[in-house]
């Protein structure tokens, strides 16, 4: 027999048929709930004062995703529960705070308004209470999973129980229930939605056996935890009770002995006072730790590598210069300036004891020896060498290490480097220091100024070591290939050696004196049974290299030396072969490089330049061309990857040309019925840098006036507004290039004339050097007289 229950209520509250809506996130509310709300959002306080204004109800729904801002229609769920407000009260920060009370579900038929605030037209789930004995069955499994769930669930209060165990409704038993459970707003909504009691039951009852279990494999993971932390904290007091018994004892246990052991290490490693402190003190703090425990770990890691540091070892220097001028010698042909910069060092190291070690800076093109004679000074001076490459290093804590915060933390690489050395004066070479990166984990050019300052570098820190380590006797030099690209600050602290590209005859004489010897030993031949002449290797030079270094050339050397190796293998040692310039083909292949010549005639608009390339010095032949137009950005058009800088040079080249327009015989406005082109060629290798600035004006000057360029003559200068010609780099690296295609005369900046020391004798007799202060007599020296009609 069924029987009929009616809630009793306070008073009766009708319900319209139109009511303003309240869009909730990540909340549901039920009815027969009292609860407190925040609202902030513009439509939401709109509504609110829509309700205050009729009958203070109001219709509360969830949203199907909280980080919505501005829902819509199709962001709300159809179903929410009609509410009362009991208390409203704005705050200070334009937010208000209300108290309502659910009353009855209700489902949104149509919203009739959205732009200032929802107002929907709803329809009232009626639900009747109707209990059977099977409903009776079902409310009393629903309440016993609740109060499996209060008890293994410490956020609900027990008291919650008792007022679950007196509501005998159905429906409202299920609403209460799933009002204290901690639930997703979408397993809410599934409750909310069943309009019938007895469905409504079931899914509940669904949730709560899943929450249950969940809880469960909690509370069992939280037993087995503390059992894991009691366990530990067991072997801990047993361990001190060992230590204390073998102490009584007067034996030394194992923990002891490894203590002892790393105390004598310490001792042994004559660490500066302050390392020693903290060893000591990271000793004693290990004595005190579980064996077993990762702090432990990382402590013996750490004293670890304050041992392996040398502190206190030292290498002898050989200070004899002659057999240090010996060995330099032997390693390597001419390079004058750096051999004479190392036998001053030696000089001032044996008159004085004690001395800061030098900062030096090679810089030069690929292949011009930098790195290995760098070798040959460790070995000249007695010295440990490591080597450090610095190209791509994005991150300073590659220089100065992590913090031992962190998991895995190691020292930076300077100091992993000082490890490897064994000693703490070596010759420390910094490779390719033009090639640092900078990313948003700092900037290793900026952690390398302390490196690099002798005056600094004596308190080295390390963040991983946080001790001073005294880097002062260490030999640094670092290699780059432009110096444009080193960091300003790095660069005012090393002294600059220059490496520039080698002359013909300066390869063929390393060819014939180092690569040619060490390619036969490496390959297990000897001269009987490979000889190279002079003209084959002056063939690879020019036809198969295209470099200012020798890398190539001695690559090239070693791909003939295994084919002869091949044939010694297969025909015996007896095996004899001369190889001549006509044979060069046969081994390597057709030419791959056209040798660098001057112009074969006279051009209008064509001009020789000399450049800096990725290979060193380098012809680049520049061409102008004037055409009918209407002055096209700024009447100038500049093509073949030009950078920023040779693309101001050229317009300052055009303005000093438009100023001079009446002197060269052009008509003071042509820039305005014409339009200029420059053009590069090797389009596809980006190019820049001011000395390219006379070459463009000669060129423009040409085009303009219809004079030839002379095919016998290359330069190299910069360009002000006002014609003067400034002073460029390079000087050696361009004139090589130029002697190179066999031109006869180069203009150089007046200011560039002391550079000419540096050039071979040899090199200066065959080549006119004409110095010059500004662009009238560049344009006298490099084009005809006569004009072409």
């Amino acid at each position: 027999m069924a029987k009929r229950f009616e809630r009793k209520k306070k008073r009766e509250i009708k319900i319209p048929s139109t009511l303003p809506l309240l869009p909730l996130r990540e909340m549901v509310v039920f009815p027969h709930m009292i609860i407190p709300l925040f609202v902030g959002r513009e439509k939401s306080l709109k509504s609110l004062d829509e309700a205050m204004l009729h009958g203070r109800l109001i219709l509360l729904v969830a949203q199907r995703a909280g980080n919505i801002e501005r829902p819509t229609p199709g962001d709300i769920f159809d179903i929410g529960t009609v509410a009362e407000i009991l208390q409203l009260l704005k705050l200070p920060d334009g937010t208000t705070k209300i108290l309502v009370e659910g009353i009855s579900r209700a489902k949104v038929v149509r919203y009739l308004l959205q732009e200032k605030f929802f107002q929907v037209r709803i329809e009232r789930a009626e639900e009747a209470i109707l209990k059977t004995v099977e409903m009776e069955g079902l409310m009393r499994s629903v309440t016993s999973q609740f109060e499996d769930y209060v008890r293994l669930n410490r956020k609900v209060p027990p008291e919650t129980l008792m007022s679950v165990i007196n509501v005998e409704e159905p429906g409202r038993l299920a609403d209460t229930i799933a009002a204290h459970l901690t639930l997703k707003t979408k397993d809410k909504q599934v409750i909310l939605e069943a309009l019938d009691p007895r469905e409504r039951l079931e899914r509940l009852a669904q949730i709560l056996n899943r929450e249950n279990e969940i809880l469960g494999i909690e509370k069992r993971i939280r037993e087995r935890v503390k059992k894991q932390m009691t366990t530990t904290q067991k072997e801990y007091y047993l361990s001190e009770q060992l230590k204390a018994i073998q102490k009584e004892m007067g034996r030394k246990g194992e923990v002891v002995s490894e203590v002892e052991e790393l105390k004598g290490k310490i001792k042994k490693a004559r660490m500066t006072k302050e390392a020693q402190e903290k060893a000591l003190k990271e000793v004693d703090r290990l004595f005190q730790m579980p064996s077993m425990s990762a702090e432990a770990a990382v402590i013996r890691n750490y004293v670890d590598w304050l041992i392996s540091l040398p502190w206190a070892v030292e290498t002898k220097d050989k200070l004899d210069i002659k057999e240090a001028e010996r060995i330099l010698e032997e390693d390597h042909y001419d390079l004058k300036k750096p051999k004479e910069r190392l036998l001053e060092y030696l000089a001032v190291r044996k008159l004085v004891e004690k001395m800061k070690g030098p900062i030096l800076c090679f810089v030069g093109p690929p292949g011009s020896g930098k790195t290995s004679l760098a070798r040959s000074i460790a070995r000249a001076l007695g010295r440990n060498f490591v080597r450090m490459s610095l190209g791509g290093v994005r991150d300073e804590a590659e220089i100065r290490g992590h913090r031992r915060t962190y998991i895995g933390a190691l020292p930076g690489r300077i100091m992993q480097a000082m490890k490897k050395a064994k000693s703490k004066n070596p010759v420390f070479l910094l490779d390719e220091i033009d090639k640092i990166g900078k990313d948003f984990r700092g900037d290793p050019a900026a952690a390398l100024l302390e490196v690099l300052d002798p005056e600094e570098n004596k308190a080295f820190s390390d963040h991983y070591l946080e001790v001073d380590f005294d880097l002062s006797k260490v030999l640094f030099i670092t290699t780059a290939n432009i110096r444009d690209f080193i960091h300003p600050t790095l660069l005012d602290r090393m002294e600059i050696l220059d490496f520039p590209g080698y002359t013909q005859e300066e390869k063929l004489k390393i060819a014939e004196k180092f690569l040619v010897p060490k390619q036969l030993k490496a390959h297990g031949i000897t001269e009987k049974n490979l000889t190279f002449s002079p003209a084959s290797i002056l063939r690879i030079i020019n036809r198969y290299t295209m470099e200012a270094g020798v890398r190539n050339l001695e690559r090239e050397i070693e791909a003939i030396c295994r084919k002869v190796a091949k044939e010694v293998a297969r025909k015996g040692k007896g095996f004899r072969l001369r190889v001549g310039r006509k044979a060069i083909e046969r081994y390597l292949g057709p030419p791959r490089y056209r040798p660098e010549e001057a112009l074969e005639k006279k051009e209008i608009g064509v001009a020789t330049g000399l450049i800096i390339g990725p290979a060193g010095g380098e012809l680049a032949t520049i061409e102008a061309t004037v055409m009918s137009g209407k002055g096209e950005r700024e009447g100038l058009i500049l093509t073949g990857r030009l950078r920023e800088v040779m693309q101001e040079s050229a317009r300052a080249a055009l303005s000093y040309i438009r100023s001079r327009a009446e002197s060269l015989g052009i008509a003071s406005d042509f820039y305005k019925n014409v339009d200029l082109h420059i053009h590069v060629p090797k389009g596809a290798i980006p190019k820049d840098g001011p000395s390219a600035g006379i070459t463009m004006a000669v060129a423009l000057a040409s085009a303009l006036t219809k004079r030839r360029v002379k095919n016998n003559v290359a330069m190299t200068g910069e360009i002000t507004l006002r014609g003067r010609v400034l002073e460029i780099g390079g000087v050696k690296e361009k004139i090589l290039a130029a002697h190179r295609a066999n031109i006869p005369t180069i203009i150089i900046p007046k200011e560039n004339e002391k550079d000419l020391v540096e050039i071979p004798s040899n090199i200066k007799r065959r080549i006119k050097f004409v110095m010059v202060e500004n662009m009238d007599e560049v344009l006298k020296v490099a084009l005809e007289e006569k004009r072409v009609q």
